[in-house]
C-alpha cells in the first residue's frame, strides 16, 4: 500500500526540506501528500510548491494544500476538504511557535492547544500508520546532568515558554503511545546545512555572528559562557535524514529520539572556533552570564546587537543530551551527525552572503 502523507508547517524551512527528503528517499512509495497551510500563506505557500515540483521533477497533482489553522477545532478544515483523512497514513507535525522569547499567551495557544487539536484529529484517521511529532531536546527545561530519550516528565521547570509549553505538547503526545504508532523527534537547535550553509532563519548559534558582527570594529571581543556547558547545535540536513527514516522505518514506532550533537562541544569551545573562522580573532576577557543579560535587558542595546536575551540561558545550565537510541537505530541507515567544526565553514560563508538581508533576521524586541 502506497503512503499519504499529511504536513503541518508548510511552507516552513524544516517542512520543506523534510518534503525534499521524503520524496528522495521514499519516491515510489508515496501517493500524495497534504500540507496544512495558514489561509494568509496560501499564496506563498503556492508559489513554494510550484518551485519544488519544479525543482525536483516531480508531479504537482502529487501535492494538494490545505487550508487551515491547528489552534482551531478539526485544525480549521473546511468540511468539503474531510474527505481526505481516510488515506492519511503518516502525519508530520511540524507546526509550531519556535521563538525563544515568545509570549506565553501565544505559545500555548499554538505550540500546546494547536497540539492537542493535532492529537485529536489524528485520532480519527483510520489508516494511519505513524504520527511524527517534532518537539525539541529542550523540553528538558532546566535539568542538569544526563537525560535520556526515553526521559520526559520533570518538575525542574523551563528557561522560557517555549520549552514549557513544547513540554506540555509533548507529554499530550506521549500519552498516545498506547492509542497510536508514534515517534516523537527532538532536535538540538537546529542550524543550516552542513554542506551548503543554507537557512531561513538567522537565530541560535547565528546570534553569535550578529554579536561578532557588530562587535568587528572594536579592538577587544569578550568570551561569554562556562566551560562545563555544552552545546547542541545540529544541522538541519542532519535533523531531516534522521527523520525521513526514523518515520517510515518500523524500528522508529514507539520511540523518541534525540537528534542532537553525539560528541558536543562546549560552548566557549563553539565561540572561540566560530570567531576565529568570522573574523581570525580569539576572546580577549571573560564576561559572565548575569552580566550579559543585564545589558541584553537594555531593548536598543539587544536590538543594535541582533541577540535574544533568552539565548544566554544555554550558556548556563549543564545539561547533557544522550543519544544511544538515536545513534543505535540509525546506523541502519548509515546517517551520522556531522562533526560541528567540520560545517562552520559553510554556515558563515552563508551567512556573510546574506547578512543584510533582514528577512532572515529575527525580529529583536
Amino acid at each position: 500500500m502506497k503512503q499519504t502523507y499529511f504536513i503541518t508547517g508548510f511552507p516552513g524551512f524544516l517542512a520543506e526540506e523534510l518534503l525534499a527528503q521524503l520524496f528522495s528517499d521514499h519516491l515510489n512509495n508515496i501517493n500524495h501528500v497534504y500540507l496544512l497551510v495558514l489561509p494568509n500563506t496560501i499564496s506563498h505557500a503556492k508559489s513554494q510548491i510550484t518551485h519544488f515540483t519544479t525543482k525536483y521533477d516531480l508531479n504537482i497533482d502529487q501535492f494538494t494544500l490545505i487550508k487551515g489553522d491547528i489552534t482551531l477545532a478539526n485544525l480549521g478544515i473546511d468540511c468539503k476538504t474531510q474527505h481526505i483523512s481516510k488515506d492519511i497514513t503518516h502525519v508530520f507535525h511540524l507546526a509550531a511557535i519556535y521563538d525563544l522569547a515568545v509570549p506565553k499567551k501565544l505559545a500555548y495557544k499554538v505550540n500546546v492547544t494547536g497540539t492537542y487539536n493535532v492529537n485529536e484529529w489524528v485520532k480519527t484517521l483510520p489508516q494511519l500508520e505513524r504520527y511524527i511529532y517534532f518537539s525539541t531536546a529542550y523540553i528538558a527545561g532546566k535539568r542538569e546532568g544526563e537525560v535520556y530519550e526515553t526521559d520526559l516528565v520533570h518538575n525542574a521547570g523551563f528557561k522560557n515558554y517555549y520549552e514549557e509549553t513544547k513540554y506540555l505538547a509533548e507529554l499530550s503526545v506521549a500519552a498516545l503511545k498506547n492509542e497510536l504508532p508514534l515517534t516523537i523527534i527532538r532536535p538540538g537547535i537546529v542550524k543550516g546545512h552542513s554542506v551548503s550553509g543554507k537557512t531561513i532563519k538567522f537565530d541560535g548559534l547565528y546570534f553569535f555572528l550578529n554579536f561578532f558582527d557588530k562587535l568587528k570594529f572594536v579592538p577587544i571581543i569578550p568570551m561569554i559562557g562556562r566551560k562545563s556547558v555544552e552545546g547542541n547545535f545540529v544541522p538541519s540536513d542532519y535533523v531531516i535524514k534522521a527523520t525521513s527514516f526514523l518515520a517510515i522505518h518500523d524500528i522508529g514506532i514507539n520511540k523518541t529520539y534525540h537528534l542532537t550533537d553525539p560528541a558536543p562541544y562546549q560552548m566557549p569551545e563553539i565561540y572561540t572556533m566560530l570567531l576565529k573562522e568570522y573574523l581570525n580573532r580569539k576572546p580577549s576577557f571573560f564576561i559572565s552570564n548575569s552580566l550579559t543579560k543585564h545589558f541584553l535587558n537594555y531593548s536598543r542595546l539587544r536590538k543594535w546587537l541582533m541577540v535574544e536575551k533568552e539565548a544566554i540561558d544555554y550558556f548556563t545550565y549543564d545539561t547533557r543530551y544522550d543519544t544511544t537510541l538515536a545513534q543505535r537505530d540509525l546506523s541502519l541507515g548509515n546517517i551520522e551527525c556531522p562533526d560541528l567544526k567540520s560545517t562552520l565553514p559553510s554556515m558563515i560563508e552563508f551567512y556573510q552572503k546574506y547578512k543584510d538581508d533582514y528577512t532572515k533576521h529575527i525580529k529583536i524586541k
